[in-house]
């Protein structure tokens, strides 16, 4: 189910429920602004989810309305997360989706980190 990527924000979607506490998660990392855990579908070796603690539904939403200091406190742990998993050497791809077209299907701004193995081209050519 794809989600719009625009507000209003869902305070029951998962990922709130997660940083909530009411679901657990594999945790790789938290700090103020963030909390990295595993994807519960792996679509690589390595495939951790970035999310910000505040309420945002997309990296639109983020940018137009977290604070500098959340926005690069996300960033930093978004880097922090690729650096601890092993994966700034051989590579890792950073994902964020917004909207239908996307295929975003939680409505809570959040980074892949993918990494692993080689991931091929990001797109097939049109």
């Amino acid at each position: 189910m794809s989600v719009s990527g625009l507000p209003p924000y869902d305070p029951q979607n998962i990922f709130a429920r997660i940083l909530r506490g009411e679901i657990p998660c594999k945790k790789v990392h938290e700090d103020e602004f963030a909390l990295a855990f595993h994807d519960i579908n792996p679509l690589a070796p390595t495939h951790v989810l970035v999310i910000p603690k505040g309420a945002y539904v997309s990296a639109a939403d983020f940018h137009a309305g977290a604070t500098t200091e959340e926005i690069a406190g996300f960033w930093r742990a978004v880097g922090a997360v690729a650096k601890s998993l092993g994966l700034e050497q051989p590579g890792h791809r950073l994902i964020t989706n917004m909207g239908p077209h996307s295929g975003q299907e939680v409505p809570h701004f959040h980074v892949h980190v993918l990494g692993g193995r080689p991931l091929g081209r990001m797109l097939t050519p049109v």
